[in-house]
């Protein structure tokens, strides 16, 4: 229904400028002429999106944003130049970008949110969901409500049986933030794309995309709750502490990366509609390092993944030594579950191995990714980015190993959840940044960068 009206709203908004191209298609009748404006046109484009590419690499940022709009505003009438995902010109551009790169954002707070709801045990603590929220207890006589709830749930009887009412407020406090920050990113999202839908500035195909995500959006509140639900139930063994099912809790986490990382690619496209390119050598260079690239990425979502995993287990509190585990290389109890397939998902100490090889493997991949490209012809840029690449892997690392022989504070465990998503950040920017150039741009461009002094 939402998606059919979202549908609706934009072929109506953009039905003058679909008949408006028309006619300037129809009108044309000099293939050289137009061939002519073709390349003036892709001149441009390829001049001020490198120009703000360039001001971008230096920190300038607002300079960047402002050429990257116009250069998606000169390229918008060539027939094989840009696909843009949004109209209205540089100032629509403008606005569209801010908006999901404020949502992108917004999603990578919640990230850390739920870190610390987990980690400070928070996340049990409301024994109830609304789809719609609701207040917090405002009374005296609705706390003491509250915590008479907490009291019937497995984790009060197990581990926190004797805790004190101040001490309920924190962790509750600490759960209700985390699910009413979610309330606000769809509130936050939901009223800036019907304002931009009813300008008319987003086209069919972002419109698609962006209704795609919004109901992933909607969808994340019901997979917390379902994750939330399965720590309310009591355990198998009288001796196991309650927590949530590792699998929902890998499916939350999971489904907020790829929220995020939606939000941030679609963000990225439309404030640099082009990618840096000033040579054809360049785009064959960066060409070379997409290549590379994608299976890198492949290999951080798979680690992020597993450390899911790891969090779902509890499998952090074990082993606290590196690079051994405890005394020895490997655990001898890494296949004590049947059918073998459940060790990787349900033994702690598989699980913990698995993460540490997947982690070596990340570092390894992306220095590789830096060994194989330090002598191709790219965008001073791109190698920029990938440097930044390797030293926020290695800091993640780093950080995994520290949260892991400091026995998961959550400062350190916070910070490593983070680290994770800033390399999956970099990760998206360099594979957007490497991306083919519109054939207009390319063929425009020398066949190798003019050097400057």
């Amino acid at each position: 229904m939402f998606q059919s009206r979202v549908i609706s709203l934009i072929l109506k908004r953009n039905k003058a400028s679909l008949n408006s191209i028309l006619a300037n298609f129809k009108e044309t009748t000099s293939f050289r002429a137009s061939s002519s404006s073709l390349s003036s046109s892709s001149s441009a484009v390829a001049r001020s999106s490198l120009y703000g590419f360039r001001s971008l690499y230096k920190g300038n940022y607002m300079p960047s944003w402002r050429n990257m709009s116009t250069a998606a505003a000169v390229g918008m009438e060539n027939k094989e130049g840009l696909k843009l995902l949004v109209t209205g010109g540089p100032h629509a551009q403008k606005a569209v970008g801010i908006w999901l790169f404020g949502s992108a954002a917004w999603v990578f707070s919640m990230v850390i949110l739920g870190g610390i709801t987990r980690l400070t045990r928070s996340g049990l603590s409301m024994t109830d969901w609304k789809f719609t929220g609701s207040l917090p207890p405002l009374s005296d006589e609705e706390w003491l409500q509250e915590f008479e709830k907490y009291k019937q749930s497995p984790e009060y009887k197990r581990v926190n049986k004797g805790m004190s009412l101040e001490d309920f407020k924190f962790i509750y406090w600490m759960e209700y933030a985390h699910r009413m920050w979610g309330r606000g990113l769809g509130i936050i999202f939901a009223l800036p794309f019907s304002y931009f839908l009813r300008k008319g500035y987003i086209t069919l195909r972002l419109g698609l995309k962006l209704s795609a995500l919004f109901a992933l959006g909607a969808g994340q509140g019901l997979i917390g709750w379902w994750m939330v639900k399965s720590g309310l139930e009591e355990p198998p063994s009288e001796y196991a502490q309650p927590r949530v099912s590792p699998y929902r809790l890998t499916a939350h986490l999971t489904s907020a990366f790829v929220i995020y990382t939606g939000l941030f690619w679609t963000a990225l496209s439309v404030v640099m509609p082009e990618p840096p390119a000033e040579s054809v050598a360049w785009v064959h260079g960066a060409a070379k390092v997409k290549k590379l690239a994608l299976p890198v990425s492949f290999i951080v979502g798979i680690t992020a993944v597993s450390g899911a995993f790891v969090a779902g287990n509890d499998a952090g509190h074990a082993y606290n030594t590196f690079p051994k585990m405890g005394d020895t290389w490997i655990p001898d109890d890494i296949f004590n579950m049947k059918p073998l397939i459940r060790n990787f998902f349900e033994n702690t100490s598989m699980v913990q191995l698995d993460h540490r090889i997947l982690a070596t493997t990340t570092l390894l991949s992306i220095g590789a990714l830096w060994w194989s490209t330090r002598k191709l012809d790219i965008h001073p840029a791109i190698r920029s980015l990938i440097g930044s690449t390797v030293g926020m892997a290695a800091l993640q690392v780093t950080l995994g190993i520290s949260t892991l022989v400091s026995y998961v504070p959550v400062s350190l465990g916070t910070a490593h959840q983070a680290g994770a998503l800033t390399l999956l950040t970099l990760m998206i920017l360099l594979n957007h940044t490497t991306r083919k150039p519109s054939v207009s741009l390319l063929k425009s461009l020398p066949q190798v960068a003019k050097t400057t002094c």
